[in-house]
């Protein structure tokens, strides 16, 4: 990755890969019966989150996919003190950032995956 910065991303609902990542759920809501200790969470970076307007816009349409990355980076771009926080994991060691969308081609971890491995090598 750019910058050093070793960033995976997988779906909350896949069994914990017990390979030592810090383990950070970036999405905005709480996944639907998950407890804190079944998804072995070493943060919740909720402030990370596409806005609900931009998710329910996007609504995993792959024909919006390029429109969502620009705006969900923009959105990224006005929260400086969630993506230090975010980068402060990834100078630390390895992190998987957890989502928990169906679509594993076009979620907003891969964004904020490249938008993290970017800022970490600025």
């Amino acid at each position: 990755m750019t910058g050093g910065a070793d960033i995976a991303v997988a779906r909350l609902y896949d069994a914990p890969a017990g390979d030592g990542r810090a383990r950070l759920l970036i999405d905005g809501l709480w996944p639907r019966g998950k407890s804190k200790a079944a998804l072995a969470l070493d943060d919740w970076l909720r402030d990370l989150a596409p806005s609900p307007e931009l998710r329910h816009w996007f609504n995993h349409d792959p024909a919006r996919w390029q429109e969502f990355r620009t705006r969900y980076r923009t959105e990224l771009d006005a929260r400086p003190e969630a993506v230090a926080r975010a980068l402060d994991w990834c100078r630390r060691g390895p992190v998987t950032l957890l989502y928990a969308a169906h679509d594993t081609e076009h979620n907003n971890a891969l964004v904020l995956r490249d938008y993290l491995a970017e800022a970490a090598g600025r």
